[in-house]
């Protein structure tokens, strides 16, 4: 039987359905793909996709941090994008989170995204240390 724990990150949303933000089982996390939440707000960010693609990757980063990865020991992502129009963008700014031996990625655009979001990332991450 695998050993799963949820991972509970205060710094980032709460789950806005029956999921958990991410799970750790053996030296991977697995996260739920996070949008542009506003933490304390519970509200989408303002000022577009690129506003809310660094929210997403600040989500991103504090539910990683919160199972003991982070955004250095991603191995895959998946970015989700309302229109792909968008994709330049958002490459733009996860190219600034991603730097060093970025992830393998698979970026797709969907019929849409909870709460009107325009950008959702998930990820796979190596447990560090």
């Amino acid at each position: 039987m695998t050993n799963k724990q949820v991972i509970v990150a205060d710094k980032a949303p709460k789950a806005v359905g029956p999921y958990s933000a991410g799970i750790q089982t053996g030296n991977l996390v697995f996260t739920a793909g996070q949008i542009g939440l506003d933490r304390e707000t519970g509200k989408m960010v303002e000022g577009g996709v690129e506003a809310q693609a660094r929210q997403v990757l600040f989500n991103l980063q504090n539910v990683l941090e919160s199972g003991g990865a982070s955004l250095g020991s991603v191995v895959k992502t998946t970015v989700f994008l309302a229109d792909m129009a968008d994709y330049a963008k958002v490459n733009a700014i996860y190219a600034e989170y991603f730097t060093d031996t970025p992830p393998a990625r698979s970026a797709v655009q969907v019929a849409g995204l909870p709460l009107g979001a325009l950008v959702e990332i998930e990820a796979i991450a190596l447990v560090e240390g």
